[in-house]
This record gives structure tokens, C-alpha cells and sequence, in this order.
């Protein structure tokens, strides 16, 4: 595998996968729009919708913006409309998706979660991750993990955690890293060649602020 993020010419559809992407923050510490960033003349959230759509099918995009996000997210995405005055941060916009697939006919073993804002993010690598799915058994997520933590952006989750999940927020629970460690969760193991799973770290990498937009070629509109 080279060093492009390029997509795969190939499509890996799972169909017991869908994807939920989170794109509700209000990107202030940004300053503009995270979702309308422009990746190679294409907004972030419309790229990562696109690499969800060849990894998962359905693909919901959990938005307050769904006027403005409508008309550059493709087709078949479904826009989850949050309401903006009462965010409360992406777990909760998590339950929400999470709550969309459950009254939705189809009915996804595991589910993808994606946030809008990771330029790094390669078809081939997240495949590779879906087939690490088959080994997992009891623990509700399968989720990378870095320095500081789980990833929980960009990672899986089985279905059935939405119960789970719903108990902790109304517990009072509105992060992520407080919620998992409550749940047993299983790490994606990098690949052993070290410029792949330097690779594949690098998709972890998201754009929160404007010295982030530093380390990578992304221009605003």
C-alpha cells in the first residue's frame, strides 16, 4: 500500500455495517465551519461521507446545519437534524444516529462512527479494521487507541450498545472516554508493518483548530 489517501477503486460494502458521521459541533475553536474545510477542493464533510458510503451502507451524517449540509453531502447520505440550541456534545449526537437506526428497517451489527473532520482517512485501512469485526465477540466497540486514550471517533460500535448508551446519558454521562470506561471495548490492532500503521494512525488525526490546519494542505472555501 502506498502513502496515498486516495480512495480504493474498490468497494467494500458490509451489510451489517452502517456509518453515522458527527458533524453538530460548533467549530469555535476553529472559527469557521470544520465541515465546509476543503480537502483537494472537496469539503471534509462530503469526503468522509463518500469514504463511509464504500465501507457501509446506510450512512447518516447527525447535523444542525441540514439546509447548508444538504446540498454538498451525496445523495443517499440521511441528515439526523440535531437541534443546535440544546447540543450537547457528540455523545449525545452518537444516541441520536444510534436512535435513527433503530426505528430504521435495516438493522447493522456493527456501526461506523466517523467524525466530520478527519482529512487522513483511507478506504483500505478502514477495511482492514472491518475485518478485525469477525474477531470480536463480547465487548460493544472496537476502537483504536493512542496516547491519550480510546478513539472513539473513528471506530465501531455494535448495534446493540444503544441501550448501553441511552442509560448512560441519562445517568448524567456526556463523554465519550466516561461512557467507555463503564463498557468493555476491544483495540484495533495496527498493521505490523510500521509505515502502514503510522498510516493508520495518522486517520485519527482531526482539524480542531487553525495551527491543525497547519499540518495539512487543506485551504478554507
Amino acid at each position: 500500500m502506498d502513502g496515498s489517501t486516495g480512495f480504493s477503486g474498490e468497494n467494500c460494502m458490509a451489510p451489517s455495517l452502517a456509518a453515522i458521521v458527527l458533524a453538530g459541533g460548533k467549530s469555535s475553536r476553529m472559527g469557521q465551519d470544520k465541515a465546509l474545510l476543503s480537502w483537494r477542493g472537496m469539503p471534509l464533510l462530503r469526503r468522509t461521507c463518500e469514504v463511509a458510503l464504500q465501507c457501509s451502507s446506510p450512512v447518516y451524517v447527525v447535523t444542525s446545519r441540514v439546509p447548508e449540509y444538504r446540498p454538498i453531502v451525496p445523495e443517499s447520505v440521511q441528515l439526523i437534524p440535531e437541534d443546535e440550541t440544546a447540543f450537547q456534545g457528540p455523545l449525545v449526537g452518537f444516541a441520536q444516529g444510534l436512535h435513527q437506526i433503530q426505528v430504521s428497517p435495516i438493522q447493522p451489527d456493527w456501526v461506523l462512527l466517523l467524525a466530520c473532520d478527519l482529512p487522513f482517512l483511507q478506504v483500505p485501512l478502514l477495511q482492514r479494521w472491518i475485518a478485525q469485526l469477525d474477531q470480536v465477540k463480547s465487548p460493544i466497540a472496537l476502537l483504536p487507541r493512542s496516547d491519550k486514550g480510546w478513539e472513539p471517533l473513528c471506530g465501531f460500535y455494535q448495534g446493540k450498545c444503544y441501550n448501553h448508551l441511552t442509560d448512560s446519558i441519562a445517568r448524567g454521562t456526556r463523554s465519550f472516554q466516561t461512557w467507555l470506561s463503564q463498557e468493555t471495548v476491544q483495540e484495533i490492532v495496527f498493521h505490523p508493518n510500521p509505515d502502514i500503521a503510522a498510516q493508520e494512525k495518522q486517520m485519527l488525526f482531526n482539524c480542531n483548530t487553525p495551527a491543525d490546519l497547519l499540518q495539512v494542505p487543506i485551504m478554507p472555501e
